[in-house]
């Protein structure tokens, strides 16, 4: 894990904005936890995304039109898996997709941060981001590592009904770790063998400066 010192991108008296990310499976809402625990406000960007497309209904309209009414079912929700079908493999497709959602997802947490600016930071969890600064207003970004045999018992565990080759084609287009570490100013190494807390604790310290 690095440990550079924490410049504030953000201007005085605006709360920094940290990210973090890693693959599936690596582990991220353990640390966010963690980090929770310790009164670190954290926006969890795919959750409230899910639940954008269940409840903004000017989004929901635009994604019927993009996909049909398949994309949400009989009883209103959202069709998380059967959309994922259709944008699996289409990548024009998903970038349409991205560019309904990911706009009212940036609305959305503009309007949380504004409501957390009595804390020194708050961390944005998600698993699609780019390095802080490059298009986003991260001041730091945290990435979440694990080797890929724990990462996939992980997620065999959580989603049972996943093969090991649905997992590892998952996996595949993701960011690979080499990639990650390039966007990371700081790592957390989740290996079921270094302590998750002190590593925790060592960033928080940092981020409060």
């Amino acid at each position: 894990m690095k440990t550079e010192s924490f410049q504030k991108k953000s201007p005085p008296g605006v709360v920094s904005v940290i990210g973090i990310t890693g693959g599936i499976g690596s582990g991220k809402s353990i640390i966010c936890k963690i980090f929770e625990v310790l009164g670190v406000p954290v926006y969890y960007a795919d959750e409230r995304a899910k639940w954008l497309t269940n409840n903004d209904l000017q989004l929901r309209k635009e994604i019927k039109e993009l996909l049909g009414r398949e994309a949400y079912n009989s009883d209103g929700q959202y069709n998380r898996k059967w959309v994922a079908s259709q944008v699996f493999d289409n990548p024009a497709l998903l970038k349409i997709l991205n560019s309904l959602i990911h706009p009212r997802v940036f609305d959305d947490t503009k309007l949380w941060l504004n409501q957390h600016q009595n804390h020194p930071y708050i961390l944005r969890e998600a698993a699609l981001t780019n390095a802080a600064g490059n298009g986003n207003d991260l001041d730091k970004l945290i990435v979440v590592t694990s080797p890929l045999d724990l990462r996939i018992a992980r997620i065999k565990k959580r989603d049972p009904q996943r093969t090991k080759e649905e997992i590892q084609d998952i996996i595949s287009r993701q960011k690979t770790e080499q990639e990650f570490q390039q966007i990371a100013d700081y790592q957390i190494v989740n290996n079921e063998k270094q302590l998750l807390i002190s590593q925790v604790l060592a960033l928080h310290q940092i981020f409060q400066q």
